[in-house]
């Protein structure tokens, strides 16, 4: 693919995930970046590069979405921490395609729990700026997203199906997302009641993993249901970036149940420990899992590895392989995006290719 031919893309923040995909972006042989857009005022006019530890590449970082509209990229992908729902709607009726990482699948859980400024649904929001720009909207990450899909195709020889289950088993100390990790209460006091509240908050996107599970089976759900159990830290933990006081929040096992006549159907489950020194604890097996209950029983783990030569003494390079799971499925779906249909799409609507990895020739 020539360069006249690469598909132009405006990335939106360098955090965790962004600073990683400027790389992959730029090694990517669909992809041409043309463009940032960061919220800190001390990034914007530095070179993208510079920002995050390459050197120069002759991208410079902007903020404004205007200069984003100016740029006139096929696509934006967006990768900060929580969405910017202005941003995307003006973005979108320019007519420029939004790829997104950030707490969207289907749109459900936004609209049950994140009302728009305008009174109305955020989906109508969005679905009325692709009307206006003929463009296409579309969320995915590596969970929620590619493990959902996992859980789809894991069922493609299966008859009878009782019950599929999709579980990610981590240590999260290694996502330095400061914000996240407040947000769902981690290293506030275990009896704190705020936790489950804040937990559900800012999990309830895993809702719309079910409901898109649910969707490629033709399975018509009651009900969603969210379900968590606690484990405390046992002693004082200092992560270096974080801090888990002794009886604080240090790990959680996290539900989401899609049932039918009250019996669990279709679930994605969060097993996630910031340090293994809690009660209670979880045996965590650092994959994801896919759970096929019926005829046959499938049991498949999705082990992600680092490539040849990888320094795992460096805590930053380990972090890196989490952003890079998160953010390559959104890069390898962009060709796909861009040729879908104009409005809001989620994994049922894009081809096989979207989920495909790119070989180095």
């Amino acid at each position: 693919m020539s360069s006249a031919d690469k598909i132009r893309v405006f990335q939106v923040a360098t955090g965790n995930v962004g600073t990683e995909m400027i790389t992959r972006i730029r090694n990517h042989p669909d992809l041409e970046l043309v463009g940032l857009h960061c919220y800190s005022p001390e990034k914007i006019g530095r070179d993208a590069g510079e920002i995050v530890g390459l050197g120069p590449i002759g991208v410079i970082a902007t903020g404004s979405v205007e200069e984003i509209i100016a740029a006139a990229p096929d696509v934006l992908t967006f990768h900060g921490v929580f969405p910017d729902e202005d941003l995307y709607e003006k973005v979108l009726e320019a007519g420029i395609d939004v790829v997104t990482t950030a707490d969207w699948i289907t749109g459900f859980h936004r609209d049950a729990n994140h009302p728009h400024p305008s009174g109305r649904k955020v989906s109508e929001v969005i679905q009325s700026a692709c009307a206006r720009g003929n463009s296409t909207f579309y969320g995915t990450g590596m969970n929620p997203g590619l493990c959902q899909i996992l859980g789809i195709v894991h069922t493609t020889d299966v008859a009878d199906i009782e019950n599929v289950t999709v579980t990610e088993s981590v240590d999260v100390s290694c996502h330095h997302s400061v914000d996240t990790w407040k947000a769902v209460g981690y290293g506030r006091p275990i009896d704190d009641p705020t936790i489950p509240e804040s937990l559900h908050k800012y999990t309830a996107v895993f809702a719309d993993a079910v409901y898109l599970m649910a969707d490629a089976f033709d399975l018509a759900l009651d009900e969603v249901v969210f379900r968590h159990e606690l484990g405390a830290c046992t002693k004082d933990i200092d992560l270096g970036w974080y801090q888990l006081p002794k009886g604080s929040l240090g790990a959680s096992y996290i539900k989401y149940q899609g049932l039918v006549d009250g019996v669990p159907r279709i679930e994605t489950h969060l097993e996630w420990q910031m340090t293994p020194h809690t009660d209670p604890a979880w045996n965590i097996k650092g994959c994801y899992i896919t759970q096929v209950t019926g005829d046959p029983t499938i049991y498949s783990k999705h082990m992600v590895l680092p490539p040849k030569g990888f320094d795992l003494s460096d805590p930053e390079n380990f972090a890196a392989i989490g952003m890079t799971v998160t953010g390559l499925p959104a890069l390898n779906a962009i060709t796909s995006v861009v040729a879908a249909r104009p409005g809001i799409i989620t994994s049922a609507d894009l081809p096989l290719r979207a989920f495909a990895g790119r070989f180095k020739i």
